[in-house]
C-alpha cells in the first residue's frame, strides 16, 4: 500500500530486542508505520521470522523484506559460515571493532530505507542503533548518524527539489540495555517474540556477545526474558 505525508515512518526492522522497542515507540502515534527488514546472507533467518512476527503484531502498514545476499561482498562472522561466531567478551567495552561486524552494513541499510521512505512520502527513518551498550561498531556512533541525515537531504529529488528533511530517529542511542529494557516493558513491547543470538538455532547460545548483551538488559532491568535457557539445576555434591 502506498502511503503519502511527511508524518508516516518507515522503520528498519531486525527482529531483535533494540529494532522492536524503536518499532513500538514509532507505533505510538497515528501517523502510517512501516517496517523493512533485511536478509543479508546472514548465518540465519531464526531474526527474520521475529522480524515477521513483531510485524504482524504492532500492525504495521507494511512490512518488506528484501532479500539482499551482500555475505561474499563484505564478509563478516554474520555472513560467513567459515568464520567462528567469537564467544561473549562479557559485555565489556572495547575500542577493537569484533569480528562480528558487518563492513557498512547501517550505510547500506539505511539507503534501502531513504529510498524507500523518499518513494512514499516518508520523512521519518526509525533504527534501533546504540552508542553505549553496544558491541563498538562504527556505524551506530551518533557521528555517523548524523552524517547520514545530512546525506540524505543531498541525495535525494526531494531533498534537491522540495527541500525535504529527512529524520533519522535512533531513540536508543544513549540508552544502556538495561534502560532499553524497561522501556520496552513500558510499551508492552513482546520480548517472547524477539531474536538476539548471532547464531541462531531452537533457543539463544548464550555465549555470544549479543546474547551478553541482552541477558545484561534484562538483568539490570530485573525483568526475566521469556526467551532465556532455563537455568541448569545444581548438582549437590556427595560428602
Amino acid at each position: 500500500m502506498r502511503s503519502t505525508g511527511a508524518g508516516g515512518s518507515v522503520v528498519l526492522l531486525s527482529g531483535g530486542m533494540d529494532s522492536a522497542t524503536v518499532l513500538a515507540l514509532a507505533s505510538r502515534g497515528r501517523a502510517p508505520v512501516h517496517a523493512l527488514t533485511i536478509q543479508y546472507g546472514q548465518r540465519h533467518v531464526r531474526e527474520v521470522r521475529a522480524a515477521r512476527a513483531l510485524g504482524r503484531h504492532f500492525a504495521v502498514e507494511s512490512h518488506v523484506v528484501v532479500r539482499l545476499p551482500i555475505g561474499a561482498l563484505v564478509p563478516s562472522a554474520l555472513t560467513d559460515r567459515r568464520r567462528r561466531v567469537p564467544a561473549t567478551t562479557r559485555a565489556r567495552r572495547t575500542t577493537e571493532v569484533p569480528a562480528t561486524y558487518v563492513p557498512a552494513r547501517n550505510t547500506i541499510f539505511l539507503s534501502l530505507a531513504l529510498g524507500y521512505a523518499e518513494a512514499r512520502g516518508l520523512r521519518r527513518i526509525w533504527i534501533g542503533a546504540n552508542a553505549i551498550d553496544y558491541s563498538g561498531y562504527p556505524d551506530c556512533r551518533p557521528e555517523f548518524l548524523r552524517a547520514f541525515e545530512r546525506l540524505s537531504r543531498l541525495a535525494t529529488a526531494a531533498g534537491v527539489e522540495q527541500g525535504a528533511r529527512f529524520r533519522i530517529e535512533a531513540p536508543l542511542l544513549r540508552l544502556s540495555k538495561g534502560e532499553i529494557v524497561a522501556l520496552g516493558e513500558r510499551l508492552g513491547v513482546p520480548w517472547a517474540l524477539t531474536w538476539s543470538c548471532y547464531r541462531g538455532g531452537r533457543r539463544p547460545c548464550g555465549r555470544c556477545d549479543s546474547c551478553a548483551w541482552r541477558a545484561k538488559g534484562f538483568r539490570e532491568a530485573g525483568v526475566v526474558d521469556p526467551t532465556a535457557p532455563p537455568a541448569r539445576p545444581r548438582r549437590l555434591r556427595r560428602r
